[in-house]
């Protein structure tokens, strides 16, 4: 098995400076691919169960992988062949493999919380290269193949969040200790102003966005995760 190189969009989201979203260029490298004369294309019998033609556009196959009517049975396959791409063939198929997690990467770091200070484009960064580095050892025949794959997004911009929380509970905590002896008075920690939706979301907790991949097929099994 070949193992692939990060690709070159997103070398490029790591390279360049973070004025534009990483997540935004990688989405415009894929559309790129999936409207080119030749569009790439998979094989639509791997996401339909009763396909119309006998291929699609990677940008259609991502579309019905998040469609809530798509069966468990239909993403696990879909996913095991792009991965296998990836693995095996390198460019341009990992930019899609990559690309293919951006639908889930979004609802994960719309509900993350995180400082102020971090910047959303780096955690952006760090979950495309969460994914790019988990990209060539997933196991294509897993069942699970995906969800390792948003795992390590999840595990990676929690770490970022966290240790960038810490970082500046640290710093508030010596400039108040700092300015409480030049007023002679005791110094007091404030909590940092965060981003996100929610509160919380500390390293290594599931993200409610990928349960949908052990939940039964039917209206609802990725639109509306389920809840912890």
């Amino acid at each position: 098995m070949r193992h692939t190189s990060l690709s070159a969009s997103h070398r490029a989201a790591c390279t360049r400076p973070l004025d534009r979203s990483p997540l935004q260029m990688l989405e415009e490298s894929f559309l790129a691919l999936a409207t080119a004369p030749q569009p790439l294309t998979l094989p639509a019998r791997l996401v339909c169960e009763e396909p119309e033609q006998d291929v699609l556009p990677v940008d259609q196959v991502r579309t019905r992988l998040a469609h809530a009517a798509t069966c468990p049975v239909l993403r696990e396959q879909t996913w095991g062949e792009v991965i296998r791409r990836a693995q095996r063939l390198g460019e341009p198929w990992d930019t899609v493999a990559v690309a293919m997690t951006v639908p889930v990467l979004r609802r994960m770091l719309a509900r993350l919380a995180y400082p102020v200070h971090l910047e959303r484009a780096e955690v952006e960064q760090e979950a495309l290269a969460a994914v790019a580095v988990a990209l060539p050892s997933v196991d294509a025949d897993a069942a699970d193949a995906a969800r390792e794959l948003f795992a390590a997004a999840d595990r990676a911009v929690h770490r970022l969040a966290y240790a960038a929380r810490r970082r500046a509970e640290r710093e508030t905590g010596q400039n108040a200790a700092h300015l409480g002896r030049l007023a002679g008075t005791a110094p007091r920690t404030d909590r940092t102003g965060c981003h996100g939706d929610v509160p919380g979301g500390e390293v290594g907790e599931e993200g409610d966005e990928y349960a949908c991949w052990s939940t039964p097929c039917g209206p609802g099994s990725w639109a509306s995760p389920r809840r912890s």
